[in-house]
């Protein structure tokens, strides 16, 4: 790193098109941003489809349910006002956090008073409302209930309270009790444990069959998986809180999939194989009411196989296996297809993720999409023209288009036109969508169109207030452009300068960094309040830069499982080869380069504090994991492998492990109570730093989690890191 080949100072200057033309005179305020949060977007709330196809519900004020037209944009009925119900059944009016029909849509499940166990974990009180006889009826009055879901009759309500499942019968009022065995920390069913939740994005863990005669469940038992433990204060004595929590190396919990039949009342257990030191990450009915799909992947991750096992029985056969080198990805892209003869889902197997189409013996029919780029998400599924639509890479790693494509494979058609980042919401038979777009200079807007060919028909929400109050602000542009390495590699980045920037002066640069595998910082789309924090600094005089290194998603499998068990490595090395490009820049102060990045960001600015001394000269590291050996089983050991096999990965780049390499100003921060990277990351690595007498600064939110969010803390925070970077960068 000492010389830099000249072909990788050189990041071509005059592509990166600046502009620095405007001249405003109002600044940016982090009370603004962070305490009045004065530049929220507005959003469309609720976007339920209806089932005619022609019509969507919204939840509006957190009171009120109305329908509109796809088509029109006019608002068709009131479905519910909650303030009027709420009142007529002689209860205070709660706000409704959300919403369902019933398959017939004569009935609606509302939850209010929602609160949040862990990242998407959620309990509140579920009510069931009768449009026709305008009854409101509690789900149950024992205490907050999670994951209620209506059966496909609609005539039930299955439901979790306390580890259990429940059914209430709507027409008896009757509650059955499913399960018995529920207790926390020892045994779950119907939803899943922390790292499931944490790790492989799923909650519900109990699904209705087709027919509405079979439910299937996750059963957890965890009594085995070793406690943490943390202390909430405020009282004289801080509560201990205590949580299963399966670090890297340690024992999960058992996992088995149980069908419970209505009818007869009985539960039978899946065969799901004799090895419990494996995942069951997904289970999804398909359109054979007696056939459940399980997906079962070994420990490594990098082996899944898709079982069917007989609802009646619990006899299972393999249909899909699918091997990797490195690990498999985990999503929710399988799809059934309503005729019952195929399903087709995702696979990175040619090393870009793609679709592929097989029977329902397991047989491959075809490869449906084909390239250089990646399907991110598969949005929706037309049964009656076998249409599926997606989002993918194709056009720039930058950006998510929307493409639509016949199960065959033929013909393709784009969607979307302009380059930024599309999010749809589709019509019960997909003949509309609900569009969000934004780019990197847009807020989003919410607009309809016609799934046919893309076409918008109307405008839903534009944030023009918002769009013309930030262009009113005192803010330059996001410039992409890409940095070469020595060896070739293109590492895709962003630069916002400050606003009146004059390229005769040096400036300081922070690098904007999170470097870890599923996240991209390097998109064409709205950052929120992330990129006005960062066009504050930028007032303030600084440049930032992020860059996307090896290891992050977009761009097939080579690029983002090279740092397979070695994580740390080549993310560390292509930051810092980037500060050391960007540092000879003619506008560039090379003694003035910070870094900050929160929870693997965190991570990775220690690494560019340690490794990348040279360059950096100061760091804020938030939330950060400072150990592998600390994180949980699914994430680290899909990346790792098991500490026992690989003891050189997880100790070549533990933080814990370079403190001795520490030069410049260092402020960690961490919140007391972070479920997801514990505090103890933050505790270990300041014991090593004072053994090592490396001077550094701290910071630590009480009761705060992985967000740090929560009345002025975000305020408090960004407030701290603003004043630290004036102070020390």
């Amino acid at each position: 790193m000492k010389k830099m080949a000249i072909s990788c100072i050189l990041i071509s200057i005059l592509s990166l098109s600046f502009v620095f033309s405007k001249d405003f005179s109002s600044d940016i305020s982090l009370e603004a941003l962070w305490g009045s949060r004065q530049f929220v977007p507005n959003g469309v709330v609720g976007n339920v489809p209806m089932n005619s196809d022609e019509h969507f519900s919204v939840l509006e004020n957190g009171f009120v349910i109305n329908e509109y037209a796809y088509k029109t944009g006019k608002k068709t009925r009131t479905i519910a006002d909650f303030h009027e119900v709420f009142e007529h059944a002689g209860i205070t009016p709660k706000r409704v956090n959300s919403f369902s029909f019933s398959s017939d849509e004569a009935r609606l499940l509302i939850a209010t008073e929602e609160t949040s166990i862990y990242r998407r974990s959620k309990e509140a009180y579920y009510y069931i409302f009768n449009l026709s006889s305008q009854e409101l009826t509690a789900l149950s009055t024992a205490g907050k209930q999670q994951l209620a879901t209506f059966s496909p009759d609609g005539n039930m309500v299955a439901y979790v309270f306390e580890n259990n499942i429940y059914i209430k019968n709507l027409l008896t009022k009757q509650t059955k009790q499913v399960t018995k065995d529920g207790e926390k920390n020892k045994i779950i069913n119907g939803t899943t444990d922390w790292v499931y939740e944490e790790e492989f994005a799923i909650t519900q863990g109990f699904y209705w069959s087709p027919c509405g005669q079979n439910i299937a469940f996750f059963k957890f038992d965890e009594s085995h998986v070793k406690e943490f433990v943390m202390l909430i204060y405020g009282e004289l004595y801080p509560e201990e809180y205590r949580f299963k929590y399966p670090k890297a190396g340690e024992k999960n919990a058992f996992v088995s999939i149980h069908v419970y039949n209505l009818p007869s009342q009985q539960t039978l257990e899946v065969d799901v194989g004799e090895n419990t030191n494996q995942y069951i990450p997904r289970i999804k009915w398909t359109q054979d009411p007696k056939t459940l799909a399980v997906y079962r992947l070994n420990r490594l991750q990098n082996h899944l196989e898709i079982l069917f096992a007989d609802a009646l029985t619990g006899v299972s056969h393999t249909v899909y296996e699918e091997k990797n080198p490195y690990h498999i990805h985990i999503d929710d892209h399988l799809t059934f297809t309503g005729d019952g003869k195929y399903f087709f889902l995702t696979s990175q197997r040619d090393g870009y993720n793609h679709l592929y189409a097989y029977n329902m013996k397991g047989e491959l029919q075809q490869q449906i999409t084909h390239g250089s780029w990646d399907v991110m998400d598969v949005v929706a599924y037309d049964d009656v023209t076998q249409t599926i639509y997606y989002l993918s890479t194709e056009d720039s790693p930058l950006t998510r288009h929307l493409y639509a494509v016949h199960l065959s494979g033929a013909p393709k058609k784009k969607l979307s036109s302009k380059d930024g980042d599309y999010s749809p919401t589709f019509s019960k038979r997909a003949k509309y969508y609900n569009n969000r777009y934004s780019n990197a200079h847009t807020p989003p807007v919410y607009t309809v169109n016609k799934s046919v060919d893309g076409r918008k028909l109307r405008t839903i929400e534009d944030n023009k207030g918002l769009q013309k109050n930030i262009d009113a602000l005192n803010i330059s542009d996001k410039t992409f452009f890409d940095i070469t390495t020595a060896d070739g590699t293109v590492l895709n980045s962003w630069m916002i300068k400050p606003p009146h920037f004059d390229a005769s002066k040096k400036y300081p640069v922070l690098f904007y960094v999170y470097g870890g595998p599923g996240v991209q910082t390097v998109r064409d789309r709205w950052g929120g309040h992330n990129y006005l924090w960062f066009q504050k600094l930028a007032q303030l005089g600084y440049i930032i830069v992020s860059v996307d290194n090896r290891g992050t998603p977009g761009r097939g499998e080579a690029f983002e499982k090279v740092t397979y068990k070695q994580l740390g490595k080549y993310e560390t090395a292509d930051q810092i080869e980037a500060a050391g490009i960007i540092s000879q820049l003619p506008y560039v102060d090379a003694s003035r380069i910070g870094v900050y990045g929160w929870s693997y960001g965190g991570y990775m600015a220690l690494l560019c504090m340690t490794f990348g001394a040279e360059y950096f000269k100061t760091g804020i590291a938030v939330a950060p994991v400072t150990h592998w050996r600390y994180y949980d089983t699914i994430y680290t050991e899909r990346f790792m492998g098991l500490p026992k096999d690989n003891a050189e990965g997880y100790e070549s780049y533990a933080p814990i492990n370079h403190v001795d390499k520490l030069k410049g100003r260092l402020l960690i921060v961490h919140g007391s109570a972070d479920d997801n990277v514990h505090y103890q990351n933050s505790m270990d690595l300041f014991y090593e730093l004072v053994n090592a007498n490396k001077d550094f600064d701290m910071y630590i939110y009480t009761n705060k989690n992985h967000s740090i969010s929560g009345g002025n803390a975000r305020l408090h925070l960004f407030k701290k890191m603003r004043n630290y970077l004036l102070e020390n960068l």
